[in-house]
């Protein structure tokens, strides 16, 4: 049998388990600190039964070379040199990562000892897609990808601390935060969650060798603030647009984005009265300030062109927006600019324009992100934005259906914990 060490970080799982030569017989086993990911049970889409053969598992080391890699495995140079010119095609041997992992495979012989030349060497460019190089003549090259199966799935989180440790403790993937973080965007302030909020959640998820690998779509959401029920409908009208809708049928896609960056918070609010951190005096902060680490891509919030991209001082190095004619935002304190931005440059809604830094009169990284409406400041975590085009009247009956149909799944489901409260109750 043979033994190898299953993926660490990288396949977000770590374990020690066994791989078949089909008899009894020699081991082969990989380096002990090599992080490796497991070869599925059912591995037919390699192309070859892996029960008929050794297995080595291990990664790719600094400095290593596809070639040298081959050889190490136990290949001639001259057959190395061979199989890295055949799989040109198939494989670019430049983009061999540091740390990626790859399976080698050897025949079992009548003894049941491996033999000592590869026959197959697996590489894998990230969870579910690799490549199978045959090791001897004909040598080649076919590029893999194991299989991957969607599950549809409900989550319900209420906030007590933050929405990512709430969503570990429901047993969630924190991966269904970036999927809402995009479809309520324009709605939710996810810097501003309050304890007791709520989502309650209908995903699809894919899974490949047990794994989550990313929340492929919300089917229908529901985020309660305040008492309040904002609910998130998937509803595609084939036009290439807009998908997601609100229940009056009116787009979840604003016309800016409640903030300009991911994940952070807020360390300094919209105020006229506002004691400034280096001065000490009390001045007018007419902004909002999100501590984030330098380097956090910052986004414009909204279509519009630049009027102004340079250094201005106390407000370090700063990217002006006009959105139109009422609308126009300043993104402060930038350690850069986002790739071409300049002045006159036309953007579009989440646009990088910038990334976010400490220049100026600043005590650490965060940006300071402002708001002018008809030219006077306003609070960003205030501002209202008008939904974009209402779903075409045509389309209404199905939506309609679409919403009756979750919202009785979801009143079932809520229905089900109280009955089981009565019961116990009489």
């Amino acid at each position: 049998m043979c033994r190898y060490v299953k993926a660490g970080l990288v396949l977000l799982c770590a374990a020690m388990l066994l791989c078949g030569c089909g008899r009894d017989g020699g081991q082969l086993q990989a380096g002990d600190d090599a992080a490796l990911p497991s070869v599925a049970a059912d591995s037919s889409y390699l192309g070859f039964d892996v029960s008929e053969y050794g297995c080595r598992e291990e990664v790719v080391r600094s400095g290593e070379f596809f070639s040298t890699i081959l050889v190490k495995a136990g290949m001639s140079a001259g057959d190395a040199y061979a199989l890295s010119e055949e799989c040109g095609e198939v494989f670019d041997v430049r983009t061999l990562r540091k740390g990626n992992p790859y399976q080698v495979y050897y025949a079992c012989g009548p003894d049941s000892l491996a033999s000592s030349s590869p026959s197959y060497l697996v590489y894998w460019q990230d969870r579910i897609n690799g490549y199978v190089f045959a090791c001897s003549a004909p040598f080649g090259a076919r590029k893999v990808s194991r299989p991957v199966s969607v599950e549809r799935k409900f989550a319900d989180v209420t906030i007590s601390a933050s929405l990512w440790n709430d969503m570990l403790d429901a047993g969630v993937s924190p991966l269904l935060i970036l999927s809402l973080s995009d479809i309520y965007a324009w709605t939710v302030d996810f810097f501003g969650l309050q304890k007791g909020d709520r989502f309650r959640v209908y995903y699809d998820e894919k899974i490949c060798d047990g794994q989550t690998v990313s929340v492929d779509t919300i089917r229908y959401a529901v985020f309660t603030h305040g008492g309040e029920d904002f609910p998130a409908v998937m509803f595609n009208q084939g036009d290439g647009g807009n998908i997601y809708w609100n229940e009056k049928g009116e787009s979840m896609r604003k016309a800016f984005l409640k903030a300009p960056l991911h994940y952070s918070r807020i360390s300094s609010g919209f105020s006229y009265a506002r004691r400034h951190p280096i001065t000490r005096r009390v001045q007018p902060h007419t902004g909002v300030d999100y501590a984030a680490p330098r380097g956090t891509p910052v986004v414009s919030i909204g279509d519009g062109t630049v009027t102004s991209c340079r250094y201005e001082g106390a407000g370090g190095n700063v990217v002006r927006i006009r959105h139109n004619s009422v609308y126009s935002t300043a993104y402060l304190h930038l350690s850069k600019y986002g790739p071409g931005i300049r002045a006159g440059k036309r953007v579009k809604q989440g646009d990088v324009i910038g990334y976010v830094g400490s220049t100026g009169r600043s005590t650490g990284p965060h940006l300071d992100f402002r708001v002018w409406k008809n030219g006077s400041p306003v609070n960003p975590l205030k501002m209202e934005s008008p939904p974009a085009e209402p779903l075409a009247e045509h389309n209404r009956a199905a939506f309609g259906a679409v919403c009756r149909q979750y919202g009785d799944l979801l009143a079932a489901r809520e229905a089900v914990p109280v009955a089981e409260s009565i019961l116990k109750n009489l």
